[in-house]
């Protein structure tokens, strides 16, 4: 077959030439048709036996036994060249040759020259040779089995037949060297071990592709089987249509055989490459799950063993969280390779077989538990830092917060009111309070540190005690820095009691400020109400009587209102020395508080007066206006009192100070005035009845109105002792108040 397929390709010139064809058509006895067109041209003997031995040496034995036809048309040629080609029959295939058919043209050649009678050579040729025309080479051979260059309808196209041989011979030399390849692959792999399965890599590859071959053959078995039954063609007398691609001419069960051995051992090989191939993923998958448990158990756990600070400030924090990111960076890289690994063994695990299962998984299982405890590391270390910030950050607040309280201790605390120091004393509690918010924040925060780092995954036994005592270390210098910040805390909160204690002090200072001024202005507010709304004296003894009650009591108040004023500046003076400063009110409230008191005393005791006169006024106009008896004395008693209070209503009130004022407006003393004289006229109206009633004794009146006048005279001059009396004891008290003034200003100024 080798040498064939070397000759097919050699000859594919000499093919084209169509010097002999097997046209696929068979005699009465079933015998192949071969057919040699002769031309004019002079043929090469040499190339018409090459081209005769490939032809024969397609058909198989069994159809050779049957023995061929040979049709020579000799139509086109010359005698000498038909006797050559029938003689070279006998010496190409004398024994396959049933019947040589010679065409002759239609004129004959010479008898002269045909006189070499080829029946009487059968026995020597070894076949039978005929001549006959081309219309008479039916008696021998159906029509149907003819080409039409001889009458027939057998189709045949030589450049077709030629191609499809070409690619028949082509699948026939691909596919029995691949079965031959695949064949020593599939049976080299049952007895080689490993080492030999790997210098055979290189060898499992063969020389042609399989999937190509096995659609060339299915193709071409394709086109064979659609031309073996297409039927009859052309007229014919109803047999088959045979084709140049018969099974007897191209061998069909040869190439289903071959798709089928092909079929069988290619499957063998994908079975053998599968295996193969999972064997090097498995080894491949087992390197790569190798290389990542040992970076991580080495290089990896080394990295995270080195980073155990925390750092004893924010910028050590950063820097060792920056350390940090870049060592999970790393991790990441071999993570990702973990991911990997994982989908691939888990694509496997579902196709795989027992063994294999139990393979993956045990290297699923380890792979899990170093890529998770070293997660787990990672992910603790972090949480560490991040609890490490927040707890040097609020570290950080807490002590600027306390710095900025000292610095408000420290401040010279001049406030201009007690709004101002409220204001102060509310900021000095605020940012107290921030400062304590701030330190259980700091606690907090340490406390989960800590908790943090006593969780901490801990490393496997083999490993040494040094990170342990560097969380000891941290440890103390977390309880350090609380302890640092708690007396640093209660300093501040010792001098926050101190100032809270002169701030309270001065906002008392200035409220007794206040309160003594607002008293200075009450008292002013009734001094002013006194003059301007105490003027009328009563219309009656009785009502008189009330408004001199109501006018102590609201001496009382003034009283009431000095005194507290007094007890408001002698509280200022003692904060003052207290606090060692000066007021700016207090010194000049003092003064302004005794001259109005003076003034509203000299005013309280002049209304007082006028109260008094009154009462005795009316009372006495009452008594001679109800009795029946009435002596003039009394008459004269009542004429009199009068005219003193209307003289007393016209007098101003003359202050300590020289300056005077009177009681209400001229309207009003008028009406008060008035209100007098309406009592007096009745008085008058009474006299002049008693006149009437009682002229016959004038001298006994005048002598017990003589009598009165002494009498009143001796009267007044005890008033007058009286008077002179208490105006000396006005004087000592008046002295007795200025002492205490001085006394008192003098400790202001000292203030």
């Amino acid at each position: 077959m080798s040498k064939v397929n070397a000759e097919a390709t050699t000859m594919l010139p000499l093919l084209k030439k169509k010097l002999a064809f097997l046209s696929g058509g068979k005699d009465r006895r079933s015998g192949l048709i071969l057919t040699i067109p002769l031309s004019s041209d002079q043929t090469s003997m040499e190339e018409l036996s090459a081209t005769l031995d490939y032809l024969l040496s397609i058909p198989s034995v069994k159809c050779k036994a049957r023995g061929f036809t040979v049709i020579v048309d000799g139509r086109k040629s010359q005698w000498n060249i038909v006797k050559t080609v029938v003689l070279m029959l006998q010496n190409v295939i004398p024994a396959e040759v049933s019947l040589v058919c010679v065409v002759k043209p239609d004129e004959f050649w010479d008898k002269k020259v045909t006189h070499f009678c080829f029946w009487k050579e059968k026995d020597r040729l070894g076949f039978e040779v005929i001549l006959v025309s081309a219309n008479k080479l039916t008696r021998y051979i159906e029509p149907c089995q003819l080409t039409d260059d001889f009458g027939g309808s057998l189709d045949y196209d030589h450049n077709d037949w030629l191609n499809k041989r070409l690619v028949f011979e082509k699948f026939t030399r691909e596919s029995t060297s691949l079965l031959d390849e695949l064949s020593i692959i599939n049976d080299s792999d049952k007895s080689s071990t490993v080492d030999k399965e790997k210098s055979a890599d290189l060898a499992l590859l063969p020389s042609f592709d399989p999937e190509t071959v096995l659609q060339t053959g299915h193709e071409l078995l394709s086109e064979l089987q659609q031309r073996r039954f297409n039927g009859t063609e052309g007229g014919g007398q109803g047999g088959p249509a045979w084709c140049p691609m018969d099974e007897e001419l191209l061998a069909q069960p040869q190439v289903m055989k071959l798709l089928d051995s092909l079929r069988e051992q290619y499957t063998r090989y994908q079975e053998l490459c599968r295996q193969r191939n999972k064997r090097t993923q498995l080894d491949e998958i087992h390197a790569k799950v190798m290389q990542v448990v040992t970076w991580l158990q080495g290089p990896g756990s080394e990295l995270l063993k080195t980073q155990q600070a925390i750092g004893d400030s924010m910028r050590a924090a950063q820097t060792l969280q920056q350390k940090h990111e870049e060592i999970e960076s790393q991790h990441s890289e071999w993570f990702a390779v973990y991911v990997e690994l994982n989908q691939q063994i888990a694509a496997l695990l579902s196709a795989g077989e027992e063994e294999e299962v139990v393979e993956l998984k045990a290297l699923q299982q380890q792979l899990s538990d170093v890529c998770y405890q070293q997660a787990a590391q990672l992910e603790c270390r972090q949480n560490i830092l991040q609890a490490a910030q927040g707890f040097h950050t609020t570290t950080q607040e807490l002590s600027q917060l306390l710095d900025g309280l000292l610095g408000m201790l420290c401040a010279d605390v001049a406030p201009a009111d007690g709004a101002s120091i409220q204001q102060n004393l509310k900021l000095l509690e605020e940012k107290l309070q921030t400062v304590e918010a701030g330190l259980t924040s700091l606690r907090q925060k340490g406390a989960q540190l800590m908790e943090q780092m006593c969780t901490q995954a801990p490393w496997p036994l083999e490993e040494t005690e040094s990170p342990a005592g560097e969380q000891q270390d941290n440890v103390q210098h977390i309880q350090g820095v609380m302890e640092e910040m708690q007396l640093r805390k209660q300093r501040c909160e010792d001098m926050v009691d101190v100032r809270r204690l002169k701030m309270l002090q001065m906002v008392q200072l200035f409220k007794c400020e206040e309160d003594a001024l607002q008293s200075v202005e009450w008292l002013g507010e009734l001094l002013d109400a006194l003059l301007k709304t105490h003027v009328r004296l009563g219309d009656e003894s009785q009502e008189t009587t009330t408004m001199l009650d109501k006018h102590r009591k609201f001496v009382d108040v003034a009283q009431s209102t000095y005194d507290y004023g007094r007890q408001l500046l002698q509280a200022t003076v003692v904060l003052c020395q207290s606090l060692r400063c000066t007021t700016r009110s207090s010194g000049d409230t003092l003064p302004r508080l005794n001259r109005i008191w003076k003034q509203f005393s000299v005013c309280a005791e002049e209304r007082q007066q006028r109260l008094e006169l009154a009462l005795n006024f009316h009372t006495a106009a009452e008594r001679v206006l109800q009795q029946e008896c009435v002596d003039s004395e009394s008459l004269d008693e009542v004429d009199s009192s009068g005219k003193t209070l209307l003289d007393r209503l016209t007098m101003p009130v003359i202050f300590p100070d020289g300056t005077e004022q009177y009681f209400g407006s001229p309207s009003d003393t008028a009406a008060a005035a008035e209100c007098v004289r309406e009592r007096l006229l009745l008085v008058e109206e009474r006299r002049l009845q008693l006149q009437e009633l009682g002229l016959h004794n004038e001298e006994e009146e005048d002598e017990e109105e003589e009598h009165v006048l002494n009498g009143q005279e001796a009267r007044l001059d005890v008033i007058g002792e009286e008077l002179s009396e208490k105006e000396d004891q006005d004087e000592e008290e008046e002295e007795a108040a200025g002492q205490q003034d001085e006394d008192l200003e003098r400790a202001t100024q000292d203030c």
